[in-house]
């Protein structure tokens, strides 16, 4: 999570993951979502593939509870080696 932000909590938040696109990615990511945010709706993901089609960036809006739930999430995401950026 960006060092520095201030956050109330719970609130929504909207994590975008970027990888190279595969069949699995959507799924990767949300199975990595719902084990840090069980109440997360996999429907409400959305998915847009990069211009050449080659990315595919996942975003998913969680109901954050904790600042430690959201820098666990982070870290699983950016570990995985599908992953290549999450913002």
């Amino acid at each position: 999570m960006p060092e520095g932000a201030s956050l109330a909590f719970p609130c929504d938040f909207p994590i975008k993951v970027m990888g190279r696109k595969q069949p699995s990615f959507a799924q990767i990511v949300m199975e990595i979502v719902l084990k840090h945010a069980p109440d997360f709706d996999p429907a409400s993901i959305e998915m847009r593939p990069s211009r050449q089609g080659r990315y595919l960036s996942v975003t998913c809006v969680v109901r954050a509870t904790s600042r430690e739930q959201l820098d666990t999430l982070y870290q699983e995401l950016c570990d995985h080696p599908s992953v290549v950026m999450v913002l």
